[in-house]
């Protein structure tokens, strides 16, 4: 299905591509077209280029890609789109964002040079990472394996393998700049890296077995890499975070956000100070209820999470918070497919799951153990159907291409954020638990806790270590745990990400209730939820402040000229 769903995509991009290059042509005049057209050329260049068959990240390659940044910077600025409707520009402005991201890369956060973690598979997840989606590639087919690959397969994975040795000795090379708490990160995740590699080797061994040597290789070359690592950390001597001014520059001119450190700091500061707050009110009135009933087995969290799916989407469409078209099924979610999806209750345990006992589970884990609808509304109505959504967008083929630099997040988080508190708001805990609205409020402590961190390591004021213990001061009733693996790939996702993950969650959260404010005070009572939820969710995944251009014609949180970057 997944499959089906990219092609149907693709042949989407390819026919609106085809059609914007060939439509309002007028002599010289820049078109639209003319945007679509270095869009994709500008996609197509971002690509390292392969030396041997591996990514090349030396300094002359990278210098080689600033050079040819620039000259795509200068294409860029020279298209006139003074009388282009404001959607055209909006599209312009996210070109115009995606190669300021690229050139904050080259300038200030280069982590070819810094980021010992992005040479690695993992990494991806949670940070900056070698292009996965083209090198590493034959190695995703398999994890599914069920048969020999073709000749054709093989040659490809067989490749892959052996270039995987390569890139990590470019690494020891290219790693000018290195710091030891990304060291670290790095470190960690390729201990489960290199066990990928094993399990890999595994499964060749049924169908593939002259292809076992090169994955074991690949392992070794993980593992060697770790040992250097671990033996030049005390080397590595440069600051994790990018500094204040640096990371205020790139929510200006990348996430496209009226506020950089200073603004953003203090939205989460006072933020932190009223969930604190509203928590400690419905502790009070909830005093004399009776304590949540938590579920300890898969049986039971399954059977919450379906419960919880379906009564949600019947309440935003009972209550018309907003249109919930006829391909909405939370059965996608929890039962068709996706990692960790369960089509029957029948197939689960009742035993008690060690996964949510109180020593293992993570903050998320005990507050959806309570009261699963938040957070599961935050994962399925604020990004799952966030992106059915995007791949049914038809809008312009740039948006339908999505985000990179995770230049989205401030829209993905805040959205999802968002949902979670003013859906509570809305009612949908009102036939649940009372006691539940406690959840949601811990549920948003989380994201302080893990937001206020982020704010101080790239501010360069504490360090990665002083980060997850901060998390579990500041999670309140002990709820966090300063070495559990959530406040560790939490703590990376922030670190190697700036501007990208959880400060974006409180500001974009801000930032959408900024936009809902204005709408209301211009529509006073013409204003309709439902009206405004879905005119906000049909400009696709794209900074919030270009939505609001498009909602309301106002363009004043956006630099239009883009700063220079400090120090440049």
């Amino acid at each position: 299905m997944l499959k089906c769903n990219h092609l149907a995509a693709f042949i989407i991009l390819a026919g609106l591509t085809l059609f914007y290059n060939t439509a309002g042509h007028s002599g010289d005049k820049s078109s639209y077209g003319d945007l679509v057209s270095l869009f994709n050329e500008f996609r197509e260049f971002q690509e390292a280029e392969l030396d041997d068959g591996v990514p090349d990240y030396t300094p002359a390659a990278m210098e080689k890609q600033h050079r040819g940044l620039k000259m795509f910077q200068k294409r860029l600025a020279a298209l006139e789109t003074g009388d282009w409707p404001i959607w055209q520009k909006v599209d312009y402005h996210l070109v115009r964002a995606e190669m300021n991201a690229l050139e904050f890369h080259h300038k200030i956060f280069k982590p070819w040079a810094r980021d010992p973690g992005f040479y690695s598979i993992r990494s991806g997840d949670a940070g900056s990472s070698i292009n996965a989606e083209s090198f590493l590639r034959p190695l995703f087919e398999l994890f599914e394996m069920e048969s020999a690959l073709s000749k054709e397969q093989q040659a490809r994975v067989q490749a892959t393998f052996k270039a995987i040795p390569k890139l990590y000795e470019q690494a020891k090379s290219n790693l000018t700049e290195a710091s030891a708490d990304l060291a670290d990160l790095a470190i960690r995740n390729n201990k489960r890296e290199a066990e990928i590699y094993d399990d890999i080797a595994e499964r060749l061994q049924k169908y593939n077995p002259d292809l076992v040597a090169d994955a074991k290789r690949a392992g070794k070359a993980v593992r060697d890499y770790s040992k250097w690592l671990k033996e030049n950390k005390h080397k590595m001597t440069a600051a994790a975070g990018v500094g204040k001014e640096n990371y205020s520059w790139w929510m200006r001119n990348v996430q496209l956000s009226p506020w950089g450190w200073e603004e953003s700091n203090a939205i989460i500061q006072r933020e932190y100070d009223r969930v604190i707050t509203f928590l400690k009110l419905e502790e009070n009135r909830n005093r004399e209820l009776p304590p949540l009933e938590v579920a300890m087995t898969d049986r039971a969290w399954h059977r919450n999470l379906r419960q919880a799916l379906h009564y949600v989407v019947d309440f935003l469409r009972d209550e018309e918070i907003m249109t919930v078209p006829d391909w909405v099924d939370p059965r996608d979610y929890y039962g068709r497919g996706r990692r960790g999806a369960v089509a029957d209750l029948e197939d689960l345990d009742d035993t008690p799951s060690e996964r949510y006992a109180p020593e293992n589970s993570s903050i998320d884990t005990k507050v959806r153990q309570r009261e699963i609808l938040p957070g599961e509304v935050h994962e399925y109505i604020g990004h799952m159907l966030d992106y059915q959504r995007q791949e049914r967008l038809t809008k312009s083929p740039i948006r339908s291409a999505g985000r990179r630099y995770n230049m989205d997040s401030m829209r993905t988080e805040g959205w999802a954020v968002a949902l979670e508190e003013l859906l509570m708001q809305a009612g949908v805990l009102d036939e649940r638990p009372r006691n539940g609205r406690e959840m949601e409020y811990l549920m948003n402590a989380s994201h302080m806790s893990l937001s206020i961190p982020d704010m101080k390591m790239h501010a360069n004021e504490i360090n990665l270590a002083q980060a997850r213990r901060l998390c579990a001061e500041i999670m309140p009733r002990g709820w966090s745990r300063e070495d559990e693996r959530m406040v560790w790939f939490e703590m990376q996702s922030n670190l190697r990400n700036p501007g990208g993950f959880h400060s974006n969650v409180v500001t974009g959260k801000a930032y959408f209730m900024k936009l809902f404010r204005e709408r209301a005070a211009e529509l006073d009572e013409k204003f309709v939820l439902r009206d405004f939820i879905d005119e906000f969710l049909s400009a696709g995944i794209i900074p919030m402040s270009l939505i609001r251009w498009e909602m309301t014609g106002n363009s004043d949180d956006i630099t239009l000229v883009t700063e220079d970057l400090p120090g440049s």
